[in-house]
This record gives C-alpha cells, structure tokens and sequence, in this order.
C-alpha cells in the first residue's frame, strides 16, 4: 500500500486500502488537479500539519461531495524540504488519521492539494509559477498558517530583521523574508490589473488579519518609497480589492506519533519513514489530530468564494469573530490548557489526557474555566461558550489517544497569561456587580507558575522548563528561593507587580496577597503541590 497516485488508483491497490477501514479521494485526483492549475481559486501557505490536517481535509469532503471542482494549491516559505521530501516523493497525498476520544480512528487518503511549491524567490522556476497563479483571474483566497512569527518584521528591540531590511531596499524582484515573498505576489496580482482577492490568516494568534495586513502594507510603502514599486501597490494593498479577515482557528495537531504510524505500518502502508529536516521540522506522510475543530471566518471576499461553510467552516462579521477569539483564548480552551501545563509538570504527567484521571485538576480546570471564567464570557452567538468547555473537558483534553503533553503546552507561558487570566481580571475589576475577591483558582494557577519557575517538581527533583522568552530573567529571580522557604515576597514582589507578564499589576489588582500566600503553600517541600490542589 502506497501512498502516491498509483497506489489509490490502481483497482486492486484500491480495494486493499478500502479493506483496511481507509477512507479514499471519491473523485478523479488527476483531473481536479488539472482543472486546480488552470483556475487556481484558493492557495494556501504553510504545507505542515494543520493545514493537512484541516484545510486540505475540508477541501476534500467538498470535492467528494461534489461542491467543489478544484482543490488547493500549497507553498511552503519556511522549510523547502517539507516539499522535497515528503510532498513530492508522495504526489502531494497523505494520510490524514482522527483520533477519537471513543478510541476509535478515522484514516483518509488526502487527495485534494493539487500543486505544492517552494515559496523560494532563488527557484526562478517555482516562483514565476506563483507569481502565475497570482495573477490569474480566477484566485480568490490565499490562507496561511505560518505561525505568528511569520508576519514578524522586527526584532524584540523593534529593530527592523536583516533580511526584512534588505528586501526593503531591495524590491520585490527576489525577496528573502517570508511577508517580502507574499508581498511580491501580491505585487504580481496588482501588475496583471489590481484584481481583487482575500488574504486570510487562519493563525491561531488574535486579530490575525491585522497582522498579516501590517507587515504586506509595510512592504508596500517601503518598495514605493524606495522606488521599487509602481506607486499604486501601497494604494491597493489599502482598497476594498485586498481583505485581510480575521478569523479563529481551533484543532489540536500534535507532530506525528509512534504509536500512530505503529498502526499504519500494521495495516501495510510503505514509505511512513518520518523525516527530520535541516531546519528541525519533524514532518512523515501522515498527520494525527483530534476530531474537534473550528474555523471561524470574517465574510470578506472581494473576489467570492466558494461555499466553504458547507465544509463546516463559519463565515461571521468581524465582531463576531472577535468574540469567538477571546471566548477561547480568555476562558473557554487555552486558560485550561495552560492550568494543565504547569500542574502537570510540577505533578509529573507526559500526558494531558492523564491528568484529566487526576480529580484535583479536574476540578481546578472545572472552577476555571465554569465558575470563574463563563461568567464574564461574551457569547459570541456561532459558538455557545458553555458547550465549547464541555467539549474541551469531556472530548479534547480527555482524549487518551492524543499524544499531546504538559511540556509542549507549556512553552512560552510568560507571553500567554495576560491573554489567558489577565482579561478575566480586567472583567472582574470592570463589573460592579462582581471583585476581583471572587477568583480563587486563577490566583492558585498564577501562583503554580511562579513555582513551576523554580524548576524543581513536586517530588523534588530538576526539571528543565519549557521555552520562554523570559526564562533567562525569571529563572535567576526564582533561583533565591528553595522549597520552604516562607519569606518569599521580596523575591516575588518584581514579578508580581509586571503587568507585562499578568495583564495586571497584582498589587494594584489587589491579588498578589493570594498569590503569595498559595505560593508559600506550593512550596513549603516535597509533596506540597499535590497537598494545595488537594486542599482547595
């Protein structure tokens, strides 16, 4: 069983995979292709594993259902040899595999991406082809999941990058940086007429769209000012022909899993050898994924687009969106996630699904996220904030068969709680009718972190944090400290009063007292974690 264009069109190849439970492209792949190159309407950057995993997966139950006549066209501006060496050598298929919380897998041969090219300006070839498709009359939306770290022109000083300088000055006849090559496209699509087309970030970072918008305007302004470009770009970069939507992505995709391919092998498929790029990305021919996802879209095509909500995705106004957005990031998901992470490590876990077999943590993410969160949630009105927790905690993170762990999600912890409670403080203090007195468990987990950055577990031994930005200032600062220790504000006390970490001042919020005081509980010595979350 191969994973290429003869292994699920030949009749005999076909039916094997159909006998081992997989699901298979219902249409001509070959054809959609050729009609996809001819008139390309979507194009996606970033060729990793959510975007085979959820984009490419909705484009193939459209084309299977018979709503969609083409597929998608995929540029990689990262890793080039994401393409090389797993996209070509397979003819753009893959495995995409859900797992369910029942235990239960659903396997799919991907068929739907049509072309994937390199987004490398040194290719003459691959990118005279993109420029191509960009002009074409018939592109109406180029989506992204590049990080958020792809739409970043300067350094943490606000210095502009290198290479973002360099192309600057440079135009965009051959650009380095990723937004200088996006740019350059789009530069095409205004050089064959100024025709219209949507620029949709599908990143998991808020208010996405204003982020790609802010680094293709600044392209545009420096080529004009430069006089690299004719001087209308900036002008349509700026019309109603160019949309930068927001939107709100959800699904949880893991890097592919062991115990996965264990399962594929089993069945007989060849080539699942996973690969380990130059650049570290660990990419294999399949991808493995919860079953929930969401992806929710601000309704701004200048040039259409196809009927997508068909294939489950939301189109909404821009409020809306907004809502869904700090529904999730605030309260309803990532909130929990991160109560998790830094429990779970300081208690051990390799698994996040573990925990929720751990009745202490269940019940501090129930408090967070229902009794302290829920009530000052905006509903949004396309997502119900109540049924979203209770698919977070009774599906996704309870979902045994999702090898996602404590440690990757707590990476860069510092950046995400002021998003994550420092909101829901801000509404506490906002509302007459409710104090910032009432919240008992954001102010435990704020305090878990702080001892999460003494690196030491509740068994009392070493353990390196995750990445972080501020790991190299705080771990120094919480290194005075050693479990027991009771005068420990002096040391807290720069910490807790940097609003840049928590949203807030906790002084000046009137909560760095509990947060000291469960701190002092946390680490009073070995077992002390557990004793805490027991204790309230």
């Amino acid at each position: 069983m191969k994973i290429s264009l003869q292994g699920v069109a030949d009749s005999g190849d076909r039916k094997q995979w159909e006998e081992k439970g997989y699901s298979l492209p219902q249409y001509d792949i070959a054809q959609v292709a050729r009609a996809t190159k001819e008139n390309p309407f979507w194009i996606h950057f970033g060729a990793g594993n959510l975007f085979r995993a959820f984009h490419a997966a909705v484009a193939q139950n459209l084309l299977n259902a018979g709503k969609l006549d083409r597929g998608i066209l995929v540029a990689e501006g990262f890793d080039y040899e994401i393409i090389e060496k797993m996209y070509a050598p397979h003819d753009n298929l893959g495995i995409a595999v859900t797992l369910r919380s029942d235990g239960t897998i659903d396997k799919r041969v991907i068929g739907s991406v049509a072309e994937a090219l390199p987004l490398d300006s040194a290719d003459r070839l691959a990118f005279a082809r993109l420029k191509g498709i960009f002009a074409n009359d018939s592109l109406q939306m180029a989506t992204f999941t590049i990080t958020e770290k792809g739409y970043c022109l300067t350094d943490a000083k606000g210095a502009l990058l290198p290479d973002v300088a360099a192309d600057f000055a440079a135009g965009p006849e051959k650009p380095a940086s990723y937004m200088g090559k996006v740019s350059a496209l789009l530069y095409a699509r205004y050089l064959a007429g100024e025709k219209p087309v949507a620029m949709v970030s599908t990143d998991n970072c808020s208010h996405n769209g204003d982020k790609l918008y802010a680094a293709v305007s600044a392209f545009a302004g420096a080529w004009v000012e430069n006089k690299k470009a004719d001087a209308g770009f900036a002008a349509y970069v700026d019309s109603e022909k160019v949309s930068f939507p927001w939107s709100m992505i959800d699904k949880i995709t893991p890097r592919p899993d062991a115990s996965v391919e264990k399962i594929l092998l089993e069945d007989g498929v060849e080539g699942l050898e996973p690969v380990i790029t130059s650049k570290n990305t660990y990419i294999a021919p399949f991808v493995n994924a919860e079953e929930t996802e969401y992806l929710v879209i601000e309704d701004d095509f200048p040039n259409g687009r196809p009927g997508l909500e068909e294939g489950g995705i939301l189109f909404t106004d821009r409020a809306t969106v907004d809502k869904v957005e700090k529904m999730k990031v605030c309260t309803c998901l990532n909130p929990l996630h991160t109560c998790l992470a830094i429990f779970g490590c300081l208690l051990g876990y390799q698994k996040i699904s573990d925990e929720m077999q751990d009745q202490a943590l269940v019940r501090l993410v129930e408090r967070v996220g229902y009794q302290e969160g829920l009530p000052v949630v905006v509903n949004p009105g396309v997502l119900d904030p109540k049924e979203f927790i209770d698919t977070v905690l009774r599906v996704r993170v309870t979902n045994p068969f999702m090898p996602d762990t404590p440690q990757r999600i707590a990476t860069d912890t510092s950046q995400k709680l002021a998003i994550r409670f420092g909101e829901t403080i801000k509404a506490y203090q906002a509302d007459a009718n409710r104090s910032v007195e009432d919240l008992q468990m954001i102010p435990l987990v704020l305090a878990g972190w702080l001892r999460y950055l003494m690196a030491v577990d509740d068994s009392g031994k070493s353990f390196e944090p995750s990445p972080d930005p501020l790991l190299a200032t705080l771990l120094p600062q919480m290194a005075k400290l050693r479990l027991g220790d009771t005068d420990v504000e002096a040391v807290l006390r720069p910490i807790m009063e940097n609003a840049g970490i928590f949203g807030v001042d906790l002084y000046a919020a009137g909560l760095a007292d509990r947060v000291c005081g469960y701190f002092k509980e946390l680490s009073a010595g070995v077992g002390a974690v557990r004793r805490t979350l027991e204790k309230y």
